[in-house]
């Protein structure tokens, strides 16, 4: 498994067989996430894997079935997610408060200083083939300190109260979100995954060329942050970002299902804080268009 956020790649999608969890039309439960052989477990893909060993694996009865595995101990549950999701997003609160109260001003260089050092942290964490917990926790407090000092900037200036919107706005798109996953109303599929990457692809190169024309040709360059245009794309952000959570979701899912080891629960957490970021900074762009048309 490996965790996402709408700009990096997901590397989880890419074992030896194509994309890990898809290879049924549908979601992880109407098939046998724990059936032997096919290459559908990421985690059980050869006999030097140490994940291969499955002890879901049917036992006793069956011709020809594997011997039972030893239980492992060290899976990753829905409770390891919870609980290192919590310390990540707890750890970006914390730098976001204190951004909010030193980062202001003369100051505000620091936190863009921040945030390209966050960039440089998630990158480095996303090319990595295993979690690194103190990578992850430097990352969301540099994270934080840059968009407590955004959010304050835009609070104070640009759009009384809109941090607070962002936030509600923000956890109002992962619950609704989760239920539609829960719920299969959103499935992801091969088709799902390929169309959003194709989306989001196409949001950043246009992201790309409308900074290179506010930065040479002055102004709003395209149009992309203010106006009409403006709102249509942060709707559109917003959008890819609730469907990168589906994906986290599925992610999140197969791994647990899959017997992913423990560690795993670092990636998910990096994945979901990533996307969480993505979505309340389109969000609180987008407020801040909304109350500056008034």
């Amino acid at each position: 498994m490996r965790s996402s956020n709408p700009v990096f790649s997901r590397r989880g999608f890419s074992r030896d067989n194509g994309y890990a969890g898809f290879n049924t039309a549908q979601q992880a439960g109407p098939a046998n996430p724990y059936a032997q052989g096919g290459g559908a477990n990421p985690y059980a893909t050869d006999a030097t894997n140490p994940y291969a060993a499955n002890p879901y694996a049917p036992q006793g009865g069956v011709q020809g079935a594997p011997p039972m595995a030893p239980p492992q101990t060290d899976r990753m549950t829905m409770d390891d997610v919870v609980m290192r999701t919590g310390m990540t997003l707890g750890t970006v609160i914390v730098g976001a408060v204190l951004g909010w109260i030193y980062l202001t001003d003369e100051r505000f260089g620091l936190a863009i200083g921040a945030m390209l050092i966050a960039m440089v942290l998630g990158l480095v964490q996303s090319f990595k083939r295993r979690p690194s917990p103190p990578l992850i926790l430097a990352y969301a407090a540099f994270e934080g300190l840059f968009l407590g000092a955004i959010s304050n900037f835009v609070d104070q200036f640009v759009a009384p109260g809109a941090a607070m919107q962002a936030v509600l706005g923000t956890m109002a798109v992962f619950v609704t979100m989760l239920v539609l996953y829960k719920t299969r109303i959103v499935r992801v599929t091969q088709r799902f995954v390929r169309y959003l990457m194709i989306a989001t692809m196409g949001f950043l190169l246009l992201t790309a060329v409308n900074l290179l024309f506010m930065v040479f040709g002055g102004g709003d360059g395209l149009g992309f942050r203010s106006g009409g245009l403006g709102i249509l794309f942060g709707v559109v952000g917003v959008l890819l970002g609730a469907f990168f959570l589906a994906l986290d979701f599925k992610q999140v899912e197969d791994g647990v299902a899959y017997g992913a080891p423990r560690e795993e629960s670092w990636l998910a957490a990096f994945g979901l804080t990533m996307t969480l970021v993505w979505i309340y900074l389109e969000m609180l762009r987008l407020i801040a268009i909304l109350q500056g048309d008034d």
